[in-house]
């Protein structure tokens, strides 16, 4: 039995998806929009880009399924897109034990079957309205008007982006010295990376924040299904993807181009393919593997070894003054690397996994990668700009 049709079974009829839809037009496994509503060229907001023309085919430009939220007044707040419902407050840090554990505690809005959220179904809620432009240009990755957030306390020595969440999902492979690290997304920069779960330098438990979810047990879960013409349906989300992958590194523009590009030619019998928003192509990772892609996709392999990243069609407003919109979202289906010292802060710069495959980082839109040596960031993310291209079209109904 497909996910779809144990998700079938668990709907009630209230819940409302597509007003006046068939049955059969319900997902298990519906993916909210990112609610990026501007477009960008390589370093500023510009008018939508007519086909045809640079830039053209990028997240704004595509219909999806915008957020929605319900306040329920007892502390919980229904999403009514994906069927999921969160606790509304932010809580406390805590370690990423007591986070699970805490779970089975928990008894906000009367309800007793609270969760610690799979990485999918955290990372429904992140908007990508949000702006991370230095530790003043903040707003925060997340719809603040249904769910209560805070910044990292600087009084207590934080940076204001140190207020990451927990997710459930381990990482099957271990980050930078070897620690065991669990998935998390951090609202406040727009990102997913990896956390241990002790902290590398004093081996205490590393305390992040936690927001417990119930409801759609099927969220976040794949029904992929390989096609005989080179294309992938999830019948979980409605997507089709492509089998293969480009094969090659492009910059953001010129992935935007060659998508186009392949529509001219109606690659594979389609011409509506698209480069995938941030959340859509997050929503084929496979968290049980490394490389995080599920077998049923090619999956190209760089000349080092590694695999690569991959663009979305989504701008992450991260960066200096002056810049805004000059990197796009990509997603880690390899082993999300970065140049770290070891030791810390005085050794040699040394090539390692610091988020884990499945994290999510950005990338320049351009430039050249040479100029980043040692990468990028506290943990020296690797820079390569030339990311791989999969793309994404609705599937036939």
């Amino acid at each position: 039995m497909s996910f779809k049709l144990i998700f079938l079974s668990l709907v009630t009829a209230a819940w409302p998806f597509v007003p006046g839809a068939a049955a059969k037009d319900v997902l298990a496994y519906p993916i909210a929009g990112t609610e990026q509503r501007q477009c960008y060229d390589n370093f500023s907001a510009i008018a939508a880009p007519p086909p045809g023309q640079p830039f053209n085919g990028q997240d704004a430009q595509h219909a999806d399924n915008a957020p929605a939220y319900r306040d329920n007044g007892n502390g919980t707040v229904s999403d009514t897109v994906t069927g999921l419902m969160w606790v509304q407050a932010r809580g406390q840090k805590m370690s990423w034990a007591d986070a699970m554990a805490g779970a089975k505690a928990c008894r906000v809005g009367g309800y007793d079957d609270w969760r610690v959220p799979t990485i999918k179904e955290l990372y429904s809620l992140i908007q990508f309205t949000g702006e991370c432009m230095g530790e003043t240009g903040l707003k925060p990755f997340l719809d603040t008007n249904y769910f209560q957030f805070v910044y990292g306390d600087r009084t207590r020595g934080e940076r204001m982006i140190d207020c990451q969440d927990w997710s459930a999902t381990e990482y099957v492979g271990t980050t930078m010295n070897g620690n065991a690290t669990v998935f998390g997304v951090n609202f406040a920069d727009g990102r997913i990376k990896g956390y241990p779960k002790f902290d590398p330098r004093t081996r205490s438990p590393h305390p992040l924040f936690v927001r417990y979810v119930r409801g759609n047990p099927a969220y976040g879960r794949n029904d992929f299904a390989a096609n005989a013409d080179g294309t992938v349906s999830d019948h979980a989300t409605g997507l089709m993807w492509a089998k293969a992958d480009s094969g090659r590194g492009m910059n953001w523009q010129q992935a935007l181009a060659w998508v186009q590009e392949l529509n001219v030619t109606n690659y594979l019998g389609h011409n509506d393919w698209r480069l995938p928003n941030a959340k859509e192509l997050q929503s084929i990772v496979d968290y049980s593997r490394i490389p995080a892609s599920a077998p049923v996709f090619d999956i190209s392999r760089l000349p080092d070894g590694e695999y690569p990243f991959y663009w979305s069609s989504t701008t992450h407003l991260d960066g200096p003054p002056g810049r805004r919109g000059a990197a796009a979202v990509y997603v880690c289906f390899g082993r999300a690397l970065g140049w770290m010292q070891f030791p810390p802060g005085q050794g040699s710069y040394r090539l390692a996994d610091v988020h884990g495959a499945g994290a999510q980082r950005s990338d320049p839109k351009s430039g050249n990668p040479a100029m980043f040596p040692h990468g990028r960031g506290p943990q020296g993310d690797v820079i390569r700009i030339y990311n791989f291209v999969r793309c994404v079209r609705d599937n036939d109904k």
